[in-house]
């Protein structure tokens, strides 16, 4: 399954630095002298950064957060009626300050050029349908204002696709300098006045990150912000955790009375995005590698400067993958955050989806015959399917994991919950067994995480096999290792009313996805 993609490396870099120029010393030290007067503006104000934005106008003090609403959209229509009747009118007029200003008597609202003219970081806040066209024309905006020295960021969190070859693609890998602005924000625990939150700012230049991150801390005291340098690992993770986020919001409900094996399913929710980001990184650092000249990864905030995976290849260590990025805390939050049923208000978009999964194998008794069946579900419980990145990202999955070569016991689970979807008629019975019994997904999170060697050990020598021929137990594991190695027979994904169902799901994936 899944196209090969074409190389990132062939889009051009981007600049995308406050100082392009570290020894033009009098830029440098006016900029640092006047941080605390930098502006940041989002453009096109959905619903994340709205709440950003009242959670500012709650807490901050100064007025350093511009706001541009996409055209013919109201600065304020991400919220319902319902919402903004329970606003302080105060703050509201706040928020209103924030993207309006006066000309000749009249009211008119920010736009881009606005916030390019005025600010110092640009945050282009749109989801996957805009947010291609919004780099392009951002980019080009800015070169005609001669204000190259904006820092331009994104949100997105979903894979975008390539109009042209339709090739999917994580955004910050095709602009490797486009910062990365990412934590966990629920927009309704944004307005919560005594909350507070982490986020990361993300810029593979170490310099940029971290003043950015500095300009972005001092919007809200209840938002504390740092720089990280992984932005392309942090969209990767982004992404994933979103369809991981459906995954976790079917589990908190089918199995709401089954609180033990919850944190089991998060748990490996969580390690399997990092172990799937730390494969991205290895491949994608060797061609955009990180700026860290003047500030090192320590300089920065980071605890270690690398931390890398290695396995054994021919008797010598090999790197398999770099999980440097997870010392980003706010990053890892996030992941947790959208799997976990808050204690007030709703959960996220993707996770409410998950419930409505969970609704649909509760009446039907078996799985959804296609996307489009659980879209419409979804419409029925008022989650448009425009607000559901993991959905997105859950449809470009089979050439992603192509490309960055993920290993399956590395994203089991998204794989499971894809075959949910796409798998046949009589696959997709299996898989039902599977979601519905404790027993089954417990025993499927156990064994899909462990490496196909050993899932076939287990396979050649379970049972009485074991126990009854004990002389060529021996020989399998100490005679001969090079020429008795386990390989993959053409009948090992076969499906057996013998096996339990969960042996039967991984016979099944490892059918549909063998990297």
């Amino acid at each position: 399954m899944g196209k090969k993609l074409k190389n990132y490396q062939e889009f051009p870099k981007m600049k995308n630095n406050f100082v392009e120029n570290i020894k033009d010393e009098k830029y440098f030290y006016s900029l640092i002298e006047d941080v605390e007067n930098s502006k940041v503006g989002f453009y096109s104000v959905g619903l994340y950064p709205a709440s950003l934005a009242y959670n500012c106008a709650m807490h901050g003090k100064s007025n350093n957060i511009l706001l541009a609403p996409r055209e013919d959209r109201d600065l304020l229509g991400a919220f319902s009626k319902d919402v903004i009747s329970g606003m302080d009118n105060e703050i509201i007029e706040k928020i209103k300050r924030m993207g309006n200003y006066s000309s000749e008597g009249k009211i008119k609202s920010f736009d881009l050029n606005d916030l390019l003219l005025k600010c110092e970081i640009v945050i282009l806040a749109s989801n996957s349908n805009h947010i291609q066209d919004d780099v392009k024309n951002a980019l080009e905006l800015r070169k005609n204002l001669k204000r190259e020295n904006v820092v331009l960021g994104c949100l997105v969190g979903s894979f975008c696709i390539d109009n042209k070859n339709k090739n999917p693609f994580i955004l910050c890998n095709k602009y490797p300098n486009l910062a990365f602005f990412t934590g966990f924000h629920r927009h309704g625990a944004l307005r919560n006045p005594n909350d507070s939150f982490t986020a990361n700012f993300c810029h593979p230049n170490a310099l940029t990150a971290l003043i950015g991150a500095r300009i972005l801390n001092q919007l809200s005291p209840k938002i504390q912000v740092s720089p990280g340098v992984h932005n392309i690992e942090c969209q990767y993770i982004k992404s994933i955790k979103n369809i991981s986020s459906i995954f976790a919001g079917f589990v908190n409900n089918f199995h709401s009375d089954k609180p033990g094996m919850l944190p089991t399913i998060n748990t490996i929710l969580l390690t399997q995005c990092l172990d799937q980001a730390a494969s991205v990184s290895i491949k994608v650092r060797k061609k955009n590698k990180l700026e860290n000249k003047y500030l090192s990864l320590k300089e920065l905030g980071y605890g270690e400067e690398i931390i890398s995976a290695r396995e054994i290849n021919n008797e010598k260590f090999c790197e398999k993958g770099d999980y440097t990025f997870s010392q980003l805390n706010a990053v890892k939050a996030d992941v947790l955050g959208s799997m976990t049923l808050p204690t007030e208000g709703k959960p996220t978009r993707n996770f409410q989806a998950g419930q409505v999964l969970s609704d649909m194998l509760l009446q039907l008794n078996r799985c959804p015959k296609d996307v489009s069946e659980f879209v419409n579900w979804c419409n029925k419980y008022s989650l448009s399917q425009g607000g559901l990145e993991g959905l997105k990202s859950l449809k470009f999955w089979p050439d992603i994991y192509k490309e960055f070569k993920i290993k399956n016991n590395n994203c089991s689970m998204i794989n499971l919950i894809y075959l949910c979807f796409n798998a046949n008629s009589e696959e997709k019975k299996e898989i039902y067994k599977v979601l519905i019994s404790s027993e089954e997904i417990t025993n499927f999170c156990q064994e899909s995480v462990k490496s196909e060697l050993s899932f076939e050990l287990n396979e050649k020598l379970k049972g009485d096999y074991l126990f009854d021929d004990i002389e060529n137990f021996y020989k399998k594991l100490f005679t001969n290792k090079e020429q008795n190695a386990l390989k993959t027979n053409k009948y090992s994904n076969q499906i057996s009313k013998k096996n339990p169902s969960y042996i039967n799901v991984l016979k099944i994936i490892n059918k549909y996805f063998n990297n």
